[in-house]
C-alpha cells in the first residue's frame, strides 16, 4: 500500500570505485610549475642569502646549500657526507655518488673551508656526519628537500624550487665556463656522458657571435 507521505528522492552520492575515490589528485609535471629545471648563479645566491637568516643560517646556507651547489650534489649525497671525506690539510672532498655514479675527489675552495671549520668548531653535539641536527641525527634528504622549497619562496624566485636543481646548476654553470664534456662528467659522477651532454647543448656560449651588430 503506497504512502502518500513519502517523497522520491534522487540520489546524490558519486558510485564510483573504491580506486576513484582514493586515487590521489595529478602531481604537476616539472614543466608546468617552472620553464626550466636549474637554477642560476644569481638564484643561488639569492637563496644562500634567504637561508643566512635562518636560526642556523651558517649551516644551512654557507655550507649545505653552497657545497650541494659547488660540487653537484643529489640530496642524498649532501646529507650523507662524513667528516672524514675532507682532507682540511690539502683543501679535498672525496665524493662518494649515488645511483651507480663514479666517485671523484673535489677541490674545496677557501670560502668552503673556512665554512666547514666553523661548522665542525660549533657542532652539537658532535656527529660524524657533516650536516646534523640540533639533537644529533643527520639531516634526512626529506629535511633538505622541505628545507630548498622553503628558501625559494623566502627568496622571492618565483617558482617552485627542489635540491636536484641545485645539481643541475652546478652542471650549467661549468658548462657555460667552458669545462669541457669528459671532465665535467668526471665531476658530477655520470657513467653515461649522454647525461652530461645535456648541459652543454644547453650552455648559450655555444651560439656566441652568431649575430654581430
Amino acid at each position: 500500500m503506497t504512502k502518500p507521505h513519502l517523497a522520491l528522492v534522487a540520489p546524490t552520492t558519486d558510485n564510483g570505485t573504491v580506486a576513484d575515490r582514493r586515487r590521489p589528485p595529478r602531481r604537476k609535471r616539472n614543466s608546468e610549475a617552472r620553464a626550466r629545471e636549474y637554477l642560476t648563479d644569481a638564484e643561488v645566491t639569492h637563496l644562500i642569502a634567504a637561508a643566512s637568516k635562518n636560526r642556523h643560517g651558517h649551516r644551512d646556507a654557507t655550507t649545505m646549500v653552497l657545497v650541494a651547489y659547488r660540487h653537484g650534489l643529489r640530496a642524498a649525497e649532501l646529507v650523507t657526507l662524513r667528516w672524514d671525506a675532507i682532507d682540511f690539510a690539502h683543501g679535498r672532498l672525496h665524493v662518494s655518488r649515488l645511483k651507480g655514479g663514479s666517485e671523484s675527489v673535489h677541490p674545496l675552495s677557501g670560502r668552503e673551508l673556512r665554512a666547514l671549520r666553523r661548522l665542525k668548531r660549533e657542532q652539537e653535539p658532535d656527529s660524524p656526519f657533516i650536516f646534523s641536527s640540533e639533537r644529533g641525527p643527520p639531516f634526512t634528504p626529506a629535511g633538505f628537500r622541505k628545507m630548498v622549497a622553503r628558501l625559494g619562496v623566502a627568496a622571492d624566485l618565483g617558482f617552485p624550487v627542489h635540491p636536484h636543481m641545485l645539481r643541475h646548476a652546478c652542471g650549467f654553470k661549468l658548462a657555460n665556463d667552458g669545462v669541457d664534456t669528459r671532465s665535467l662528467q668526471a665531476y658530477l659522477g655520470h657513467r653515461n656522458i649522454q647525461h652530461t651532454v645535456r648541459y652543454a647543448e644547453l650552455a648559450p656560449t655555444r651560439f656566441k657571435d652568431f649575430w654581430q651588430d
